[in-house]
């Protein structure tokens, strides 16, 4: 179990792009990190089309991302912890 101490060492996770391989979602963050994460953690992403995918945008200052078409929102932090969506 990691301390509050802990958690709050860690930096921010605030996206600045996202992009897709055939079954990954990158995710560049403001800090300089790369995260990809399987699209299978994201059963609507993996059953959208590539310009489905990428018809997104950025929320709450780069902590989430939306895809209207979609009806989906992911928080990076999410992402970057490898959680499925529910």
């Amino acid at each position: 179990m990691s301390s509050l101490a802990e958690q709050h060492s860690q930096p921010e996770a605030i996206a600045i792009e996202v992009c897709f391989t055939d079954d990954m979602i990158c995710l560049t963050l403001l800090d300089g990190r790369e995260v990809r994460a399987p699209l299978e953690l994201y059963p609507k992403l993996a059953q959208a089309s590539p310009e489905q995918r990428m018809n997104y945008r950025l929320i709450g200052g780069g902590r989430g991302i939306h895809w209207e078409a979609l009806d989906e929102d992911l928080s990076v932090e999410s992402i970057v912890l490898g959680r499925k969506a529910n």
